[in-house]
């Protein structure tokens, strides 16, 4: 049971990687879109600028469960590579155990976030003016995946084990 969850949660960061990658696709070809209409055509441009910041910004939340899952992340692994097995994975262990509670923080407080703006029914101070929850939805989303991917990180070792 521990392995389909750890294999479920590792198919569900892949897939939100390749939706990171399509966002970040998308902004970078607004981009060029926009510098096309402004500098070339002399063309106003009004909701692009804010499509590439949230774009980024719902790519980067939406794709960090994949560079978890990669190790992609910057590391210093001096005192890794000083220590014994035993203590190292135990050092592992702590970082994921701590990583997971920071995450469990902000999803709280993202859902908390996003709660607000879909009940209030804020809007964004853009000139596109959308209504908050959408960009603000990445981030719990984001989070609860990272949550996951974590659990999944500390219960790969039981998983291996159970084979």
């Amino acid at each position: 049971m521990i392995r389909g969850f750890v294999a479920v949660v590792h198919a569900v960061s892949r897939a939100f990687g390749v939706v990171s990658a399509l966002l970040f696709a998308a902004a970078m070809l607004v981009v060029c879109e926009l510098i096309v209409l402004r500098y070339v055509f002399r063309a106003p441009t009004i909701w692009q600028t804010d499509f590439v910041v949230y774009a980024a910004t719902a790519a980067v939340f939406l794709g960090a469960p994949y560079v978890l899952l990669t190790r992609g992340h910057v590391g210093i692994d001096t005192v890794m590579m000083l220590v014994s097995h035993r203590t190292r994975r135990r050092l592992s262990m702590a970082g994921a155990l701590l990583g997971l509670v920071f995450c469990a923080v902000m999803l709280s407080a993202s859902a908390t976030f996003l709660h607000e703006a879909w009940v209030e029914e804020w809007l964004t101070s853009g000139v596109w003016q959308i209504p908050q929850w959408i960009p603000a939805l990445p981030l719990p989303v984001g989070f609860g995946l990272l949550c996951l991917q974590y659990l999944a990180d500390l219960l790969q070792p039981r998983a291996e084990e159970a084979r």
